[in-house]
Parts: structure tokens; sequence; C-alpha cells
């Protein structure tokens, strides 16, 4: 897994059927301030934690 640019993880999260403040409550921040990170690339860690909040946050919505 490589970087990823903020677009392709607004892609990600999109494609999830989410919404980036959803992701970003679980990410622990207000979602100006996860837009705003969403400015700069994302390394192997905050990918798989990405990864990891849309697969909790999918799970909740089909339960």
């Amino acid at each position: 897994m490589e970087a990823m640019t903020g677009t392709e993880v607004k892609q990600l999260i999109q494609n999830a059927g989410l919404k980036c403040w959803q992701v970003a409550e679980l990410w622990g921040c207000t979602d100006s301030n996860f837009s705003r990170r969403l400015r700069k690339p994302f390394d192997n860690e905050d990918i798989s934690r990405i990864k990891a909040i849309i697969a909790e946050l999918t799970k909740k919505e089909t339960a």
C-alpha cells in the first residue's frame, strides 16, 4: 500500500456510501479539521486507520 492523496481518501469514503463527517467523528476531530487534513497525503498508517473506520461504519449501517 502506498500513500494516498486526500482526494483519493475522500473518494474511498464516498464509495463506501459514507460522509466525511462520519469518518471525522471516529477519527476524533471535527468535520472542518478533517477537511483540512484531506489537503495533505495520507501515509500507510493513516490509510489503515481510515479503512478500519470505514469498515466499522459500514458494519453499523448494515446492522
